[in-house]
Formats: C-alpha cells, structure tokens, sequence
C-alpha cells in the first residue's frame, strides 16, 4: 500500500493552484471546485473547494533533500514562512508556512532519520 494523496479544503481554487504550483507542484486535474496536483516524487495533493475551511487539520509535509536552499528560493519569490529551516530534537530539520487558507505545511529534511531515527521500533533489516 502507498499513500497516493491528500485533500485540503480551500475557499479559492485558482488561488489554491497557483499557490502550490509557485512551491513546485504540477497541475494535473483543474475545475471550478477541485484541483489536483503532482509533487515531483510521484504523491499528489489535491485541493476542494468549501465555503469555510475547517482549520486545525493535519500538517502535511514536504520532504526536500535541498530544504535550505529550496526554503530561500522560495522566500524569494514571496512565499511566507512562519520560520526558517530549524534543526529538531527528533533529528529532523523544518521549515513550517501556511497555504492562503490557513492549511499547515511543512518542509523538511530528514534523511535516513526519516525512517529509522535512533529509537526505530521499525524493522532495519
């Protein structure tokens, strides 16, 4: 099983689209209330038009093995980041922003400690 993708709700699906693409998103699916967009590794995130976003949702992540570099490009071109990259105690390196409807998104980096940080219960062999 792979998870293929997630589904945010938006108020403004042009906005929502354009917003994902300036992050380096590809826009696959476009409508009036839907748009569905590929991530260069393959999952796609999608975004549905309501009239009020529930927030508080999941924070979705964004795995970048060039995060430092791909956070200031981004910064940039416009795109705000409630922080730059910062070095966590879990051993991974984040940089957290919201979407224009209040969505939150995270860009990390975590190499091998991704998946098998030193505490893994997950089978390594």
């Amino acid at each position: 099983m792979n998870l293929n993708q997630v589904t945010l709700e938006v108020t403004d699906v042009p906005r929502a689209e354009a917003f994902y693409r300036r992050l380096g998103l590809e826009l696959v699916v476009s409508a009036d209330h839907y748009a569905r967009l590929a991530c260069p590794g393959g999952a796609t995130l999608s975004v549905h038009r309501v009239e009020t976003v529930s927030l508080g949702g999941p924070g979705i992540y964004f795995e970048c093995p060039d995060l430092d570099a791909r956070v200031s490009a981004l910064k940039a071109a416009g795109v705000v980041f409630e922080h730059d990259p910062v070095d966590q105690t879990w051993l991974w390196r984040e940089a957290w922003l919201r979407d224009p409807d209040g969505n939150r998104l995270c860009f990390y980096f975590a190499g091998e400690n991704r998946l098998n940080p030193p505490w893994t219960v997950w089978p390594t062999g």
